[in-house]
């Protein structure tokens, strides 16, 4: 079976992960898998820019401009907002020629227009479109936060001026894509189906749920010997790592006021923690605001020596499609904390291998901080669970079962 893969990035961004991952593990499983991408990251044989780079280029900038123009010219939504009316058309590339079936990643910011999107399912072959987050089921936007207009049709977006159609505008063309049922959606997780069913542009769309996938064998679930930080005895190591921490989305103002919390009402706990942080901060200024002691590591390349390090790890997420840094931190055995809203449900068993805070209140994160510190669990057992329900060869056969079944009824047809 041949496979192309298509998405913005091999490397940058979860969902370029998550597609890279994806790749791999179908490629383990003798499939001829490849990707295509306009932002190439590493030197994979198997992984191809997909079209000039000025080409691309223009065809983002024509994009942005596009989008600053209709969203009042705020330069702070610009980013959160994506149209779809740009890309590259890729329906003649050899590699999707060849392929027996295309799957779709994060394709935004010019990758594909969903006028290329209809052009690939035009073949007449397979596209799986795998989500990883609310996009495809909004007008623009990638989480919808506390708004439900997705729910309806995206007339009133509160990240464009009042008035504004470019929301409904994109909402519409995704109707008319949607609507010729040529492309199969794959969840990352339940609940991104169920934001899905309960939009106004999915509910009654074609979704499997597959997870992401992670190469279990290459996360040693030890603990590892040493003191890096300069931790006080007796202290637990919490991890929180994103591609920018200070993102809102990702909840470092929650944990900031859950270890406030801890320090005030629960000194006992706080002074048995110390925080790991990785990734971008833009803001250094949050680093002044933790309670507890703490270590900033910016942009680190060996996960794994953090985690093992590490006997906790957080997300604080208002929003997660899936939960990437929870899998990876219990691959290495640590005991996961979570705000529970989104795919990390599928992750986290509560009171087993983790805590699934009820809501989104920094107390409520505090004590699941507090009940991880006192919890003792096998770094082995937590690295197990990952291993039987999120392994690269499982992910992998979950995807060929989905694959071999869209062309069996392609036969049929």
């Amino acid at each position: 079976m041949r496979v192309v893969i298509i998405n913005r990035s091999d490397a940058l961004g979860g969902a370029a992960i998550a597609s890279s991952r994806l790749c791999g593990a179908l490629r383990q499983q003798g499939v001829d898998a490849r990707m295509l991408v306009v932002d190439r990251r590493t030197g994979a044989g198997h992984v191809q820019v997909a079209g000039a780079a000025v080409v691309a280029r223009a065809r983002w900038l024509a994009e942005r401009l596009a989008i600053y123009w209709r969203n009042g010219r705020r330069r702070d939504t610009l980013f959160a907002i994506d149209t779809a009316t740009q890309g590259l058309d890729l329906a003649r590339h050899p590699w999707v020629r060849q392929a027996d079936v295309v799957v779709l990643g994060w394709v935004n910011q010019a990758m594909l227009s969903l006028a290329g999107v209809e052009h690939l399912a035009q073949l007449g072959k397979p596209v799986v479109w795998v989500m990883h987050d609310m996009w495809n089921c909004t007008g623009v936007c990638h989480h919808s936060g506390e708004c439900t207009q997705w729910q309806a049709d995206c007339r009133r977006c509160p990240l464009l001026p009042e008035g504004s159609t470019l929301a409904r505008d994109t909402w519409l063309r995704k109707q008319r894509l949607y609507a010729q049922g040529a492309v199969h959606f794959v969840a990352v997780s339940h609940w991104l189906r169920q934001m899905c069913v309960e939009s106004s542009l999915m509910h009654d769309a074609a979704i499997d749920v597959i997870p992401n996938a992670i190469d279990a064998s290459a996360f040693n679930p030890a603990a590892s010997e040493g003191d890096p930080w300069h931790v006080a005895p007796g202290s637990k190591v919490v991890v929180m790592g994103a591609a920018r921490l200070d993102d809102p989305i990702k909840g470092l103002d929650r944990l900031a006021a859950a270890l406030q919390w801890l320090a005030e009402e629960r000194p006992d706990v706080a002074r048995r923690l110390h925080l790991v942080l990785y990734g971008g901060l833009r803001d250094r200024s949050w680093l002044e605001r933790l309670a507890v002691p703490h270590t900033y590591l910016g942009y680190v390349d060996d996960l794994q020596r953090v985690y093992r390090h590490a006997h906790i790890v957080v997300s604080a997420s208002t929003r997660e499609s899936f939960g990437y840094t929870l899998v990876e931190g219990m691959a290495c055995g640590c005991v996961a904390v979570t705000t529970g809203q989104g795919g990390q449900t599928d992750i986290v068993s509560h009171l087993k291998n983790g805590y699934i805070a009820p809501d989104l209140q920094p107390e409520s994160l505090a004590r699941a901080l507090a009940w991880a510190v006192d919890t003792e669990r096998s770094r082995q057992a937590q690295h197990h669970w990952v291993a039987t329900h999120f392994d690269q060869a499982i992910v992998a056969q979950q995807h060929l079962l989905l694959y071999n079944r869209l062309l069996d009824n392609r036969q049929q047809q």
